[in-house]
């Protein structure tokens, strides 16, 4: 065991202590956060990382000491500012994951994301996530929770349809072109892209093998808000916070948009490469 994932076990331990003093049950005290009532369990159990948000509110609602509510945040806050061993989480469940990024998009008004070698989770098709996620469970020896995994990426899709919220995708043109899934699968990924572009809160931005990259897209990265930056490498999870990191990914998230191609222009790039596609498709 990581000592990561021990930090999140006595975490978790801390905040059931404290709502079974409260004489509540995790039911009841989902209801009060207005919370799936699985998220108590998650949390509680150490598959899933507490946020700030989460023992602030927890802490409220259990009527915790001020002191107490202090390092509460203080243990949160330092497991979120740590690098985060991929290879343990994965072995924590494909699903319980895919749980800790949709809680982190529900808190989230705007997105920024660039990626250079995969299509986005918030944008990928049932048949696309399923081979992502068994190439993910071999590389990683992740449990084996392929069909609960798809079913949240899909059930955390419900959110690009919530208007107040800003979406802001770019992928580069070879991203488009990454067999992570059979031809036909990818026809049907691409299909999607095309429907989910013309959404008013989505820009889908593709740059193309002819423009030229303002800098090297050595990782993809999203931009939460103002406030986050979460870079994924093979083997770490960096989580940023700092004023400065967030300004430079933000700087270079516009510097990737600027030559994108977005819109009618974009979508053009997105049929060429289906059609390429639909030469590869045994009919």
């Amino acid at each position: 065991m990581t000592s990561f994932q021990q930090a999140r076990i006595d975490l978790g331990s801390q905040l059931r202590q404290l709502r079974e003093a409260a004489r509540l049950s995790g039911k009841e005290l989902a209801e009060q956060l207005r919370w799936q009532p699985s998220k108590v369990s998650r949390l509680e159990n150490a598959r899933q990382t507490a946020t700030e948000d989460d023992v602030v509110v927890w802490a409220q609602a259990v009527r915790a000491s001020p002191d107490t509510t202090d390092e509460l945040i203080r243990q949160a806050i330092a497991l979120l500012e740590r690098h985060d061993d991929w290879k343990q989480r994965h072995r924590s469940g494909l699903a319980a994951l895919q749980e800790d990024v949709r809680d982190l998009e529900a808190r989230t008004k705007l997105f920024r994301v660039f990626e250079p070698g995969i299509i986005v989770g918030l944008l990928q098709t049932s048949e696309y996530a399923r081979h992502v996620f068994r190439k993910v469970k071999r590389l990683y020896s992740a449990a084996d929770q392929i069909d609960a995994a798809v079913r949240v990426r899909m059930q955390r899709q419900e959110i690009l349809y919530d208007r107040t919220r800003t979406f802001r995708f770019v992928v580069s043109e070879s991203t488009l072109r990454t067999l992570l899934a059979p031809p036909e699968v990818m026809r049907g990924q691409l299909d999607r892209l095309l429907a989910v572009s013309t959404l008013p809160n989505v820009e889908f931005g593709v740059i193309p093998f002819e423009a030229e990259f303002p800098s090297n897209p050595v990782n993809g990265f999203w931009i939460y808000n103002d406030s986050m930056v979460g870079v994924a490498t093979m083997t770490k999870d960096l989580v940023l916070r700092d004023p400065d990191d967030i300004a430079f990914y933000v700087r270079a998230f516009d510097d990737f948009a600027k030559v994108a191609e977005f819109e009618e222009s974009g979508r053009e790039v997105i049929i060429r490469i289906l059609h390429d596609y639909r030469k590869q498709t045994p009919h």
